[in-house]
């Protein structure tokens, strides 16, 4: 008989067995072993989020230089800007139009460059961040570059104002410093008109920014901007809404600390020509604000006005005529001077009838729709080439772009026109001859009159062009010339004229008149006349004499004093002895320190007013003071801007240094406070270090 060998065991159970045995054993354990894979699956989960939690960190280098870099930070959804080697956050940027709860950017698509980052996201925009050319060799810059992937998309990043104060950008009507104060919805990034728009932008300003953790931001004149401000929260750059594809660029820089930053961003002034309004026999400005309604009755009034300052010895200065006042003096500027003579002696206007005082007087770009000019112009034909004009979709012949000043329809200047403004300089330097003026002031260069009718300006005339356009062109009239904006234009030679304020002692009057020097000196323009001693929009004349005096004392160390109220009419015999005493200062010891300063500028670009942290960069402290101004490095002015006082703290910047009060002769040192420092009515306190 033959038998079967043993099989060796192999360790497999039979299928029979298998199945018999699994279905014995799962029917008791097939709860625990349910729990256990739940508890396993719950156990991972918590770990993952622990891990998430724990180890990966919320910020993420996207872009790292050699003495700082940018992160993702990814629960605000914001870029933080870094300084190394201390590791200190002098920008937070919060993101806007992308998703901001979307994780850390986790792929560089410009991975082979080390100098770039650039991330998408998917179907709303592209972020790319760039090593930039550093102006000075102590910073470093980064370029950010957004482009939206949707027409719908709105870009918009948002500055914190936590733990930073922010200067410079726009000029609004009650001006703060730092502007961390303001607050402003968003609106085109353009000059304008506080008349016209209470809550818009001033007619200075620039797109540039300056943090006091040493930080500046600069948007390119080619990018359509929109900037609002929120109150102690952020201000904000986007870009217009309802245009296809419009990318928001700018450039971040990081220095060791404002003052530095905002010297390395400067530009020396090389070539420019500062304009002279200021030399002692020129300041101050007299405004006439007499009878108006005729060429005699302005006359009369001129020379009412020369006698009434020679008596009181003020009669040296300028006597500054309103644009009413120079149209009818002019008595229609395209009448012949000799023709005016022959028809009517009493219209001529002899200069000399005013001396030693000087005159000045006041144009516009804007022609009334029924004046002369513009009628002539229609008749031509030529009314688009000598006026802003709106282009015909489908043919036919363009329409002057109307707009109101002072209450009247008018038509504007057309800038883009090489004929048209060769006509206007040559009508304003044939007035300036015919009058005798040797000033002239050019009102109404602030505004895009495209934006204000809803309508989008030709590419020549976008954003604030057409008052860098205007700007340019009245330099050719030399140094002697005032206008009322600036963008884009700090190095000409031109005088600006500051806003009008409120006869009040709010920061829309006598509170915003140092923070409005210290705005216009830091965006390069240093050369400008302050509104008039007391205000002038609450009324003619300032029925305050403390207000008076207290505007008097501050405008005495700016570039010029002007005023609308002689002190005769407003105050006692004291206030008149004041002003002569505040207008020989002016001359004696102001104007030499605006001329040494001036030079500096063209050299080194400095400003000539200068807030504290200037001289203390690392000083919280000095970060937020706005009633006190230095005059280039060695003068401090700190008058009162209170009701009443006759007292008030002052902030002595520069550790190191020692100060000087004029008053007292007494010294102090530097990086102090003085405490309830006095200062009666008749001072103001001023320090020479």
């Amino acid at each position: 008989d033959c038998t079967m060998p043993l099989a060796r065991p192999t360790g497999q159970i039979p299928d029979a067995a298998w199945t018999s045995g699994f279905r014995e054993m799962t029917e008791p354990w097939k709860g625990a072993v349910g729990c256990l894979g739940v508890a396993v699956f719950f156990t991972m989960t918590i770990g993952i989020i622990s891990w998430q939690a724990l180890e990966q960190s919320p910020e993420e280098w996207v872009l790292r230089g050699r003495a700082g870099g940018m992160l993702w930070e990814r629960r605000r959804g914001a870029l933080l800007l870094r300084a190394l080697p201390a590791g200190r956050t002098v920008a937070v940027i919060v993101v806007g139009g992308v998703p901001a709860a979307e994780p850390p950017p986790p792929r560089d698509r410009c991975w082979h460059d080390g100098r770039q980052f650039c991330y998408a996201w998917e179907e709303d925009a592209e972020l790319r961040l760039s090593l930039e050319p550093p102006p000075a060799p102590a910073t470093e810059c980064y370029g950010v570059h957004w482009t939206p992937l949707r027409p719908d998309v709105t870009l918009k990043d948002c500055f914190s104002m936590a733990n930073v104060s922010w200067y410079g950008g726009a000029s609004i009507r009650a001006q703060r410093w730092p502007l961390n104060g303001a607050e402003s919805h968003a609106q085109p990034f353009v000059t304008g008109d506080f008349g016209k728009n209470p809550a818009g932008y001033g007619p200075v300003l620039e797109r540039y920014f300056l943090g006091s953790t040493g930080v500046t931001v600069t948007v390119p004149p080619d990018v359509p901007l929109f900037l609002s401000l929120e109150s102690n929260r952020h201000f904000c750059l986007e870009t217009p809404a309802g245009r296809a594809a419009v990318p928001l660029r700018y450039l971040l820089c990081v220095s060791t600390d404002v003052a530095a930053a905002h010297r390395h961003h400067l530009v020396p002034a090389q070539g420019a020509n500062p304009p002279w309004l200021f030399p002692p026999h020129r300041s101050p400005i007299w405004r006439y604000y007499g009878p108006a309604g005729s060429a005699a009755k302005i006359k009369r009034g001129l020379r009412s006005l020369a006698k009434r300052l020679k008596r009181h010895r003020l009669q040296e200065g300028v006597l500054a005529l309103g644009e009413r006042c120079t149209a009818i003096l002019a008595a229609a500027d395209h009448v012949p001077l000799e023709r005016r003579k022959r028809q009517d002696p009493t219209r001529a206007w002899d200069p000399s009838l005013i001396k030693p005082l000087q005159l000045s007087i006041t144009l516009s770009p804007y022609a009334s729709i029924a004046s002369p000019l513009f009628l002539r112009s229609l008749r031509d034909g030529e009314a688009a080439t000598y006026w802003l004009s709106l282009r015909p979709r489908l043919g036919g012949c363009s329409v002057p772009l109307l707009t109101t000043w002072k209450g009247r329809l008018c038509a504007r200047l057309n800038v883009t026109s090489e004929a048209a403004l060769s006509w206007y300089l040559a009508r304003a330097r044939r007035l300036r001859q015919e009058l005798g003026a040797t000033y002239m002031v050019f009102e109404g260069a602030e505004g895009n009159a495209f934006l204000e009718h809803a309508v989008p300006p030709p590419a020549e005339l976008a954003g604030d062009r057409y008052t860098g356009a205007l700007a340019a062109a009245l330099a050719m009239l030399g140094n002697a010339t005032v206008i009322s904006a600036g963008a884009r234009s700090s190095h000409l030679p031109l005088f600006i004229q500051m806003s009008p304020l409120r006869s009040d002692w709010s920061h829309a009057g006598l509170k915003g008149v140092i923070p409005s020097v210290l705005h216009y000196s830091l965006l390069g323009y240093n050369f400008f006349i302050p509104d008039a001693v007391g205000g002038s929009l609450a009324s003619d004349a300032p029925g305050d004499p403390e207000l008076y005096v207290r505007w008097l004392q501050i405008v005495t160390f700016l570039p010029v004093m002007a005023f609308s109220t002689p002190p005769w009419l407003c105050c006692d015999v004291w206030v008149l002895n004041l002003t002569r005493q505040c207008i020989e200062r002016h001359r004696d010891f102001v104007v030499p320190l605006l001329l040494k300063y001036s030079e500096e500028w063209l050299r080194l670009g400095y400003p000539i007013f200068r807030p504290a942290w200037w001289l203390s960069p690392t000083d919280p402290t000095a970060f937020t003071i706005e009633d006190e101004f230095l005059i280039g490095d060695e003068v401090l002015v700190a008058p009162i801007t209170e009701k009443g006082q006759t007292w008030r703290d002052i902030y002595l910047p520069g550790e190191g240094h020692l100060w000087m009060d004029t008053n007292t002769a007494r010294v102090f040192d530097g990086g102090t406070i003085l405490r309830n420092y006095s200062a009666t009515l008749a001072e103001v306190p001023v320090f020479v270090k």
